[in-house]
């Protein structure tokens, strides 16, 4: 895989350096992975360890602050999440981030077009025809005659954000697998369609800002079952070899703890433990052990198959066993993210 090398990190990489490698880092992935909890998870260890994050949502999605407590909707404005200030409690082990360190803050944004639009034609002093421009949906006339259209304006708020340096990482929580490749091919097709003139513009400064990576990375996160890892490969050999993008590593999202004692009798360990099972108990434990060790001897051998196919450095995220996000499991996933990080091997 072409370029894979310059993706890779080194040993005893901490969650600041992982974060400021570029100051964007685009989140993609199947849908139905965990995306938007990674983008989450990503954004509470970074804050952990001291930098002001900036989360980038795209489809005004209530998951995003639902992880951080919140009940508020994402507007085009800044929401902050989490104030910078708190003590934090040396829950992570290594980098820059002990007991008595100080967090940053996390903040959040949705970012449609219509927005994006308004507050460009707004800077450029066409106020009075901006509103009724989008409220008319000429917007859609647009999009339909010219593709891409409503994605560079995305884009190119995004670009505006890290030129601005507004937050010392910006995370782009990107559509499902499918949509973020055309998201994010959005600036080379303006590029060839489009000659002259301030669209194209945007689209060649979009386009320098995805290409470089010391600007702009992909973060992939997937599952450790066969189907999300066959798109997580498929999507990487995509972004790297058709959009030029850098890859930094890919999340393996809702892996399984290693049980050790799943082969055990089940009676025996009830009566170890001074209990008497009651009939039935010990055959359904049994079965539920059988599953759970099948379980596991999947996920070691996608996992596998996944560093085999896709040289990049795995961060694992355990399976929560729990219906929603909350702060008490965010914290969790971004203690195991900083973890991972931490742990990070050439591979």
């Amino acid at each position: 895989m072409e370029g894979a090398e310059a993706a890779l990190v080194c040993p005893g990489m901490d969650v600041v350096a992982f974060c400021k490698q570029s100051r964007v880092l685009v989140v993609a992935g199947k849908g139905g992975v965990g995306k938007t909890t990674t983008c989450a998870a990503l954004a509470r260890a970074g804050a952990q360890a001291g930098l002001d994050v900036l989360v980038i949502e795209l489809e005004g999605r209530r998951g995003l602050p639902a992880a951080f407590s919140s009940d508020d909707r994402l507007h085009y404005t800044e929401t902050v999440l989490a104030a910078s200030g708190e003590a934090l409690d040396g829950a992570f082990s290594g980098g820059q981030v002990g007991a008595g360190s100080r967090s940053g803050a996390v903040k959040a944004r949705w970012i449609t077009p219509d927005d994006a639009l308004l507050e460009y034609l707004g800077e450029h002093g066409l106020q009075r025809i901006s509103k009724r421009l989008v409220s008319s949906g000429a917007l859609d006339v647009v999009s339909t005659a010219v593709p891409g259209i409503k994605d560079i304006l995305v884009l190119g708020k995004v670009k505006q954000l890290e030129r601005a340096a507004a937050a010392d990482l910006i995370i782009v929580d990107a559509p499902a697998t499918g949509h973020a490749f055309t998201f994010l091919s959005s600036a080379r097709g303006l590029l060839d369609a489009v000659r002259a003139g301030p669209v194209r513009s945007q689209a060649a400064e979009v386009t320098e800002l995805l290409t470089d990576p010391a600007r702009c990375r992909v973060l992939l996160v997937t599952l450790p079952e066969e189907m999300p890892i066959n798109e997580a490969v498929e999507s990487a050999n995509r972004l790297e070899h058709d959009l030029g993008m850098s890859l930094a590593a890919v999340v393996v999202n809702g892996v399984y703890p290693e049980l050790d004692w799943l082969d055990l009798d089940p009676t025996v360990l009830a009566a170890t433990a001074g209990m008497v099972l009651e009939p039935g108990e010990a055959e359904a434990l049994r079965e539920a052990a059988r599953f759970r060790l099948a379980r596991q001897q999947l996920q070691s051998s996608e996992m596998a198959r996944l560093a085999e196919q896709l040289p990049l450095p795995q961060l694992p995220l355990p399976a929560l066993f729990a219906t929603d996000v909350g702060v008490a499991e965010l914290q969790r996933l971004a203690s195991a993210l900083a973890l991972g990080i931490e742990t990070l091997v050439v591979q």
